[in-house]
């Protein structure tokens, strides 16, 4: 969606269409849950908070002055709420709860045998695994960089940090993830 579409759309909402929000809604769904689910891990209280974030994204649209996308400002107002919540009922950082309904990208292009859509999807597991046991900050960068494919600026601005430290959490983040995925697996059962 370009700049013009999104300042229709947001027009058509503030001006009370209910069917607008429910596109708006439908455009930004994905990006709320991975960052919510990601940051959460409790499928119920993630449902909640993403309806949070769009009561809030409502509240506050008219007031939204295209200084940055519009993506980015859901993204920092759903990670706002997130990070409020985990303060709130002072949560660890560390999540290992239920994984989240959202898948994360493919590990392997298309795998045709049965058995290769098998240990794909028991990879699959197995990083989604690790990933929640992640520090908050962590898996908010992987999810924003690798599944909502925001750049290393805007995630700096969803979550208030210099470029260079976005950089550095996320390479950070690579890193101990496949140190904590070869410590528990042999290669043989992370690259059939």
């Amino acid at each position: 969606m370009d700049i013009s579409e999104e300042k229709f759309l947001i027009e058509k909402i503030t001006s009370g269409e209910t069917d607008a929000f429910q596109s708006f809604i439908d455009e930004y769904k994905n990006l709320v849950m991975h960052i919510v689910f990601r940051m959460i891990g409790n499928k119920s209280v993630g449902e909640d908070l993403c309806q949070d974030v769009f009561l809030q994204v409502y509240d506050n649209l008219a007031s939204f002055r295209f200084q940055s996308k519009i993506s980015t400002w859901v993204a920092r107002i759903a990670y706002n709420r997130c990070i409020n919540y985990l303060k709130k009922k002072r949560l660890p950082l560390f999540e290992d709860l239920h994984p989240p309904d959202a898948s994360i990208e493919n590990i392997y292009s298309e795998p045709s045998l049965p058995d290769d859509v098998a240990e794909a999807k028991d990879v699959q597991l197995r990083v989604r695994e690790e990933i929640q046991k992640l520090p908050v900050q962590f898996k908010t960068i992987l999810t924003l960089y690798h599944l909502d494919e925001l750049s290393y600026a805007e995630i700096g601005e969803v979550m208030q940090l210099p470029e260079g430290t976005v950089k550095s959490y996320l390479f950070r983040a690579r890193k101990h993830l496949k140190e904590k995925l070869t410590q528990k697996y042999r290669k043989e059962e992370l690259h059939p």
